[in-house]
C-alpha cells in the first residue's frame, strides 16, 4: 500500500530525473547547433562562391567571410563576418572593429595581406587550436584567393592587462579564444592566442 512518503519520493525522483534530462539536452544542444549552423554557412558559401549575395538563414545579419583550415588535424570551418556574440555561437568570427575595415571585404581580397584576427569558442569550433604546434600550416580564404600562414606563437593573454592591437599595415593571422579549454566556467580574462605569419613560398 502505498503512503504519501512514497508519493513524495516518487514526485521527488520524476522532477530531478526531468531536470536532469533538460539540463542534458540543453547541454547537447550546443555543440548541436554549432554544427547544424556551419553546414547552413556552407551552403551559404558555395552560393557567395557563384556570385550570389546569400546570407546563411533569412534573418542573418552576418554572411561568410572565407574558410579557415588547418590540414594537419583536419579542420576546415566557415568563418563569419562580424565577431559578436552571436555570431560567435555559430562558428569562428572575422574582428573587423568600427571604422578599421570591413572583416568580409579584407578576406575578398585575402592574398593583399593585412593583420586577421578571428575569434571563436574554446568548446566548439575552435577548440583545436590546443592541439597546435608551432610550424602548423593554416589556410585561410576568401572569395579572391587563399594564403598560407604558418604558426609562429602560441600564448596565454591577459585581457584585463594586455590589449589585442589590429594593425593593418602589418601581416599576420591571429586566432583568439577563451583560456583554459577545460575550465567548467565560460568567459574570464584569459585568452589563448595562436598567431601565424604568411608563408612566403
Amino acid at each position: 500500500m502505498s503512503t504519501p512518503g512514497h508519493w513524495r519520493c516518487a514526485a521527488v525522483l520524476g522532477t530531478a530525473a526531468f531536470l536532469a534530462l533538460g539540463c542534458g539536452i540543453r547541454a547537447a544542444w550546443i555543440p548541436l547547433k554549432a554544427e547544424l549552423a556551419q553546414w547552413l554557412i556552407e551552403r551559404s558559401w558555395q552560393r557567395t562562391l557563384a556570385g550570389e549575395e546569400a546570407p546563411p538563414w533569412p534573418w542573418a545579419d552576418t554572411r561568410a567571410a572565407g574558410v579557415l583550415k588547418a590540414p594537419r588535424l583536419g579542420e576546415r570551418l566557415l568563418v563569419l563576418d562580424g565577431s559578436s556574440g552571436r555570431n560567435l555561437a555559430f562558428g569562428p568570427a572575422l574582428l573587423s572593429p568600427a571604422g578599421v575595415f570591413d572583416g568580409a571585404g579584407l578576406l575578398d581580397g585575402v592574398g593583399a595581406g593585412g593583420d586577421i584576427v578571428i575569434s571563436g569558442h574554446r568548446d566548439t569550433h575552435f577548440r583545436f587550436l590546443q592541439d597546435l604546434r608551432p610550424g602548423d600550416r593554416l589556410q585561410l580564404s576568401g572569395r579572391a584567393g587563399s594564403r598560407w600562414f604558418a604558426v609562429g606563437d602560441l600564448e596565454v593573454v591577459d585581457s584585463r592587462r594586455l590589449e589585442l592591437v589590429i594593425d593593418p599595415g602589418r601581416e599576420r593571422l591571429s586566432l583568439v579564444t577563451c583560456y583554459p579549454f577545460d575550465s567548467p566556467r565560460a568567459g574570464g580574462p584569459l585568452r589563448y592566442v595562436v598567431t601565424a605569419y604568411p608563408v612566403r613560398s
